[in-house]
């Protein structure tokens, strides 16, 4: 254990280098001085173990590095304790062994491979043992029912998502809009990157031509790993013919019978392995907008993914723009915090998202022509309800907005953060 303990703490001896900006920095800045177990949560790969080590480099600086312990438990060496949350109490004695310091910042990385782990942590917290306590995990189900019962009012919880445009920008340097006007090629270049192979942050900084190698790593690990083995799914074949289907169909309307007859499984499991997706933050499944819940949960469904790369997994780019476009830009709605569903009443409106109690009517449409300029305009001149902004949100076209109060918004302008969004 001392060798494990040793080579996961590199911090004991020198700050984590290279480590991309993240926004969600700010928070766990902010969060500091509460005592609240802080609780990270995400899809794998999208940053929470560079955050760990962000949170630990700056915690450095005021406290002796040796005092702050970090564990993976993704590591091979944890298996065997997977049943044995008690085992999390020798960790730091041996911790404490070699620095012959007390941990007074305690990080607990993919927490949710030890089963039980909450009533450790809930003991230490009561106990005041450490000053703060952080813990990440890549499954919703860290802090499921029974979890958010035992430690009701002793965590926060933060969500945290593969690269935003936002975030790109400034790791390009680019901090204003006059920057970005000037330079909307690396825009559009940073726009289509996201678009083809979305923005995990090893993706991001990876040759292109290992791109879609590392993604379908990515792919296959959720699947494996937050999926099947986490809920002890039977009929894994069916399970990846679901998954596969539904990337290879994103943004398109369904419902449980239809993907049933495709899949050719009971209803009832597809919308368990729909769940099961959702809960590794892998997918995200949007109901119609509509002011009765009745009505939501009754009506057809669309899915979209939380990074655009697992698409690229499917399609073939050339053909598919529209769909690749429309994924990207429900990611960045869903980075932003918006509450989002769909509108499909005798017309369409692509996104309805709720922010604050505004409503926003969103059309997505990769390039605007005469072809399409009415459908994409009624869509929002129809819509029967109030809301608070009409937008059409394309690759790179602007427009005034027009006496119906629509505004025609490129993507690189609107998810830049330089303007009101």
């Amino acid at each position: 254990m001392e060798k494990v303990i040793i080579s996961q703490n590199k911090h004991w001896d020198k700050p984590y280098k290279n480590l991309f900006f993240r926004d969600a920095f700010e928070d766990l800045k902010r969060n500091l001085s509460l005592k609240q177990i802080q609780v990270i949560q995400g899809i794998r790969r999208s940053g929470k173990s560079s955050l760990f080590k962000m949170m630990i480099n700056h915690l450095s600086q005021k406290v002796d590095a040796q005092e702050i312990l970090y564990i993976n438990f993704d590591d091979p060496f944890f298996i065997p304790y997977s049943d044995r949350p008690t085992r999390l109490y020798d960790i730091v004695q041996v911790a404490k062994k070699l620095t012959q310091k007390n941990v007074r910042y305690l990080f607990l990385d993919e927490i949710q491979n030890i089963n039980g782990w909450q009533r450790y942590v809930k003991s230490v917290y009561d106990s005041n043992e450490f000053e703060k306590i952080f813990v990440t995990g890549s499954n919703s189900t860290l802090l499921d029912k029974d979890v958010a019962v035992l430690l009701s009012g002793r965590y926060i919880s933060l969500q945290v998502y593969p690269l935003s445009f936002q975030e790109i920008l400034k790791i390009r340097k680019i901090d204003s809009y006059l920057k970005l006007a000037k330079e909307s090629h690396m825009a559009l270049k940073i726009v289509d990157d996201m678009m083809h192979f979305g923005s995990f942050v090893e993706i991001f900084e990876q040759d292109e031509e290992f791109k879609l190698e590392i993604l379908k790593s990515y792919y296959q690990s959720i699947l494996l790993k937050d999926c099947i083995s986490n809920y002890n799914i039977r009929d894994i074949k069916s399970f990846q013919e679901l998954s596969y289907y539904l990337i290879s169909n994103v943004a398109s309307l369904y419902s449980y019978s239809s993907l049933s007859k495709a899949i050719g499984i009971h209803d009832q499991s597809i919308k368990e392995y729909v769940g099961y997706l959702q809960s590794s933050y892998l997918a995200y499944e949007l109901k119609q907008f509509s002011f009765s819940l009745k009505e939501q949960n009754s009506s057809k469904k669309k899915i979209y993914f939380s990074d655009n790369g697992f698409i690229s997994l499917s399609f073939k780019f050339s053909s598919n723009y529209g769909k690749l476009f429309e994924n990207l830009v429900f990611t960045e709605l869903f980075k932003r915090g918006y509450e989002c569903y769909f509108y499909n009443k005798n017309y369409e409106c692509d996104f309805i998202v709720k922010k604050n109690d505004k409503l926003v009517a969103i059309q997505v449409c990769y390039e605007l022509n005469e072809q399409n300029k009415k459908r994409e305009f009624d869509g929002l001149k129809k819509l029967k309800f109030d809301v608070d902004k009409k937008l059409i949100i394309t690759y790179n076209q602007q427009e005034e907005i027009d006496k119906d109060g629509i505004e025609v918004v490129s993507f690189w302008s609107y998810f830049s953060g330089f303007v009101n969004s």
